[in-house]
């Protein structure tokens, strides 16, 4: 059973019975001395998409639900679903397109090293891999000289995503882009 401080972005927990995504994990450490870390979780009900947020100690405790880990490749989305081949079996599993408003960004046709999680034989979430290649569609043109410093403007990716990307790098490059906080790593 994990405590609060041990909770990581993805992982599933039981709440109320429920089962929990947890979409984002935040530490603040108050000022006053000998006061203990809180840590601000925003959970997604699986059941029935309910957003909460809880506030908790670090040493509190969160059971944990037990489900699989399938290695998956996204296929493709129509109006409600997003699909995906499980790559052991090489079966078809489907998420609602409105439980990975935030994922669907970082995911194009025929991705792999995506991790479905199984509960009750039905994929219940999501995870990414920690960074994802995309191709850039948009944005101005590179700069000649332009420096690796910190200057920097919108490009739009292949996905839809926009993000804040060095003056030299232009259209059609790939670049590295990190999935837990939407901003450009490196050159592909």
């Amino acid at each position: 059973m994990p405590k609060a401080s041990d909770i990581k972005r993805g992982q599933i927990v039981e709440i109320e019975g429920a089962p929990h995504l947890v979409k984002q994990v935040e530490a603040k450490s108050p000022s006053a001395r000998g006061a203990a870390t809180l840590y601000k979780i925003k959970f997604e009900n699986l059941l029935n998409g309910q957003k909460r947020e809880v506030s908790s100690k670090g040493d509190e405790i969160f059971a944990e639900i037990d489900c699989q880990k399938r290695t998956a490749q996204f296929s493709y989305t129509d109006d409600r679903f997003a699909y995906f081949m499980d790559l052991e079996d090489y079966g078809q599993h489907a998420l609602e397109l409105e439980s990975l408003e935030d994922e669907l960004n970082y995911l194009k046709e025929g991705m792999e090293g995506i991790v479905l999680l199984i509960i009750n034989e039905q994929a219940a979430a999501l995870e990414l891999p920690q960074s994802v290649v995309l191709t850039i569609t948009e944005t101005a043109p590179g700069l000649k000289g332009a420096s690796a410093s910190a200057r920097t403007k919108p490009a739009v990716l292949e996905t839809g995503l926009t993000v804040q990307v060095p003056e030299y790098i232009e259209q059609g490059e790939t670049v590295k882009v990190n999935t837990t906080n939407g901003k450009f790593m490196s050159r592909a």
